[in-house]
């Protein structure tokens, strides 16, 4: 009988392996090294497996074997899998055939001695090197760097991105982002595609003829199939040539373009201001709370979370613009006075939001133990609420600051159309009702990017304030 020590062969890992098993928990990595790299590793694998074939490694792994399959310990195992496949023919009432039963059992027990060669070789601390191990030791070779460079260029900037952990934080987040982009664009075509409003007819009028109509959808590939118009519409969004609007043949692209500048200015202004003004209500109150100015500010940010935005844009036309007449009631490219009004509606609700999370954030951080260790030190309040409970405070605030960002660009048609601004909310509220495909895609796939990015620098100054992430950056 065969020994359990025989039977059951754990060889010992080497360094090497080690590190193998490491690459391997991330098997994206290795698809996406080998793929950048295609024409390098091409070379360096028919070199290695060379290399392979005349190494001492090789060479000690096959004398090992022979002598294993020369000794009587190889005899027994081939006995003991003999008797294994005899056993199984019978319990299966099936035919014991002899040239079968020899095959299968050297190679089993050839699995058996290579398995225990590499075992011994492991205990002799010979180690045995995997390709990637392999191309490891040729980059740490300057002659092989710059043979290989210019061919394996995009697997270098790969390998110089995944060795920074913040770069790499960054990358992976973009790879993401622009899953999301085009996830978004399907989700909006096929609303558009399905949604019982016929383009023809809306713009055509109701007189139109069949013939007509046939026409205007041939001319805009409208009888096209799903798929058919889903990629013709995701190739132009990837070529930044998103066609023509079926009102006025108007370039999708340069109507966007000419439009887009406005709403972010006016969603960036509003965002200043509210971080501006927020923050600082928010520490305020939280510094001194169950105080008449914690009452004070929180009740006129509930009010200003509860005021419609259209509404409080009236109030500003009638009382500032037709009563004082201080400010513009619509806006003007050459006036800059014109955009104050839009900015302080839009950001009213993101003020009084921010406001509120700064405050219940801060009063959540000034409860922990590090913050009473913080007085009981003697620390002075001041000091202790902005060198220890703000930073901390931050990344609620800052998730905050980023959901309603991407809000805030969405609704900022309702703004745009009370003060009469030609932007992009208002360019798809007017495009959404024929439905204009090309032009409601292209500008909710640009709000759509903005609010990535958004979501983006957001992520980053995540990793900036909270040392966990940066750990975990660091480790994976």
């Amino acid at each position: 009988m065969i020994s359990e020590k025989e039977q059951e062969i754990e060889p010992r890992k080497s360094g090497f392996e080690k590190r193998d098993d490491a690459h391997s928990k991330q098997p994206l990595f290795k698809y996406l090294l080998i793929l950048f790299g295609l024409p390098v590793h091409l070379f360096t694998w028919i070199f290695y497996r060379y290399t392979y074939k005349n190494s001492p490694y090789k060479q000690l792994f096959e004398k090992e074997t022979k002598a294993i399959r020369e000794s009587a310990v190889y005899g027994r195992w081939v006995e003991h899998y003999k008797d294994q496949y005899k056993s199984k023919q019978r319990f299966f009432n099936r035919p014991i055939k002899e040239q079968e039963m020899n095959r299968e059992a050297g190679k089993l027990a050839d699995e058996q001695a290579e398995e225990l060669a590499r075992a011994n070789l492991a205990e002799r601390n010979v180690k045995e090197s995997s390709y990637l191990q392999f191309f490891g030791e040729c980059l740490r070779n300057r002659a092989f760097i710059l043979v290989s460079f210019i061919p394996g260029i995009l697997m270098y900037l790969f390998l110089w991105i995944y060795s920074r952990p913040f770069l790499r934080y960054a990358a992976e987040r973009l790879v993401m982002t622009v899953f999301v982009i085009v996830s978004v664009a399907i989700f909006v075509f096929t609303i558009l595609y399905f949604s019982p409003s016929d383009p023809a007819a809306n713009i055509l009028g109701e007189s139109a003829t069949m013939e007509q109509r046939a026409e205007f959808n041939r001319q805009y590939g409208l009888d096209q199939s799903y798929v058919v118009q889903l990629m013709d519409a995701l190739k132009g969004i990837l070529t930044f040539d998103l066609g023509s609007s079926y009102t006025g043949n108007e370039d999708v692209s340069a109507s966007i373009a000419n439009r887009f500048p406005i709403t972010l200015l006016i969603a960036v202004s509003s965002l200043i201001m509210a971080i501006l003004i927020a923050i600082p209500i928010g520490i305020i109150s939280a510094a001194k709370r169950n105080s008449i100015w914690d009452y004070s500010f929180m009740f006129i940010a509930l009010i200003g979370l509860s005021i419609p935005n259209f509404w409080l844009g009236l109030v500003f036309i009638l009382n500032f613009s037709i009563e004082w007449h201080l400010l513009p009631a619509t806006y003007s490219p050459d006036d800059w006075l014109s955009i104050i009004m839009p900015v302080i509606v839009l950001g009213t609700g993101l003020t009084a939001s921010i406001a509120r999370m700064t405050r219940s954030s801060i009063l959540e951080v000034i409860s922990e133990d590090y913050i009473v260790t913080a007085k009981a030190k003697g620390l002075k309040p001041r000091r202790i609420l902005f060198h220890h409970a703000l930073k901390n405070a931050m990344i609620p605030i800052i998730t905050v600051i980023g959901l309603q960002f991407g809000g805030m660009l969405g609704g900022a048609a309702v703004t745009e159309k009370v003060f009469n601004i030609s932007g992009l909310g208002s360019y798809i509220v007017d495009k959404q009702f024929i439905p204009d495909i090309p032009s409601i895609l292209g500008g909710v796939v640009y709000i759509a990017i903005t609010i990535s990015i958004v979501n983006l620098v957001v992520d980053m100054i995540y990793a900036l304030l909270n040392p966990r992430i940066r750990s975990q950056m660091k480790s994976s």
